[in-house]
């Protein structure tokens, strides 16, 4: 399954994911206390608001650390259900897509995902890491500095779409307003809590944030909530989505809120999520908001999972 344009345009948040309601039923609540035994504990559970809609920014241990937290939150009935972003190749399997699409999960297509896909749709095989390079080195503009290296990049762009370079820009571009568009409507017409990964991907120790979190955060002037997760790739260690008994702890950080912690980095005027002349304007302050954001979630993790992370 390839999360295009196409894909995302079909995508409906529901403000009641009742698909999550049936894992928790179905799958959730044997396996934590029947088939293994799961001890769930959120420490600082009071920093998660009740009556206001916030990102949960969360480090990302193993594929499933999502799932006791939101459990517990369901359980104690009284937070917004969440949605969660999700890498774009989770969607490469067409009954595992259609499950997280029923979880009402919102799919981040990568620039590299969406060119892999494009080129496996087009030629009929993977690319390999040096070929996506090269042709990632000339949608960064470098192809002057490659010099005969640019041009194995042009004869595989070329294989994928006339004009590449002009067409990656825009159709993501038009793919990260689609993601922004799930987004909002997530937070501020359905209510919905997002959890978001700032790192990007799957990582025991803590890695750098990406600026995405950020953007969200700042266009709409959504509370960020910190939480360190802590075990959960103990309960999860592969790709199996039943977890081993145990215990995971998540430890809640006091909210950066743009009336707040945040008050400095408030950008008043509207700007477009996850536009380039955004990312240009701003990117001193999504910078720092995610500095900020990645240092209370390092200070909220265990020792093993922490990263020393720049002053």
């Amino acid at each position: 399954m390839f999360v295009d344009l196409d894909y995302l345009n079909r995508i409906k948040i529901s403000a009641v994911p009742n698909f999550q309601k049936v894992i928790g039923h179905l799958v959730l609540t044997p396996n934590y206390h029947l088939f293994s035994k799961v001890d769930i504990r959120i420490d600082g559970v009071e920093h998660i608001p009740k009556d206001e809609n916030v990102i949960l920014a969360m480090n990302h241990t193993d594929r499933f650390n999502y799932w006791p937290l939101q459990y517990k939150l369901w359980k104690l009935k009284e937070y917004p259900y969440t949605t969660v972003w999700v890498k774009g190749k989770y969607y490469r399997n067409a009954v595992l897509a259609k499950m997280l699409d029923w979880c009402n999960l919102i799919p981040v297509p990568s620039m590299k995902y969406l060119i892999e896909e494009m080129f496996e749709k087009k030629v009929g095989r993977r690319l390999k890491e040096d070929e996506y390079r090269a042709i990632k080195d000339l949608v960064d503009g470098r192809i002057e500095a490659l010099g005969a290296a640019s041009n194995r990049g042009l004869e595989l762009a070329a294989q994928i779409h006339d004009d590449f370079m002009e067409f990656i820009r825009h159709y993501y571009a038009s793919v990260m307003d689609r993601v922004a568009e799930l987004s909002i409507t997530a937070i501020v017409e359905k209510k919905l809590n997002v959890i978001i990964f700032p790192e990007g991907t799957r990582s025991t120790t803590l890695g750098e944030g990406k600026t995405g979190m950020a953007q969200l955060a700042a266009g709409t002037k959504t509370t960020i909530v910190p939480i360190g997760c802590n075990n959960s790739d103990a309960l999860y260690p592969g790709s199996s989505p039943f977890a081993k008994s145990g215990q995971v702890i998540y430890r809640v950080g006091e909210p950066l809120s743009f009336d707040g912690a945040l008050r400095d980095l408030r950008i008043d005027e509207d700007f477009k999520i996850f536009s380039a002349e955004s990312r240009e304007k701003y990117e001193d302050v999504f910078n720092e908001i995610t500095r900020i954001a990645m240092e209370r979630i390092n200070a909220l993790v265990d020792e093993r999972y922490r990263l020393t992370l720049p002053a």
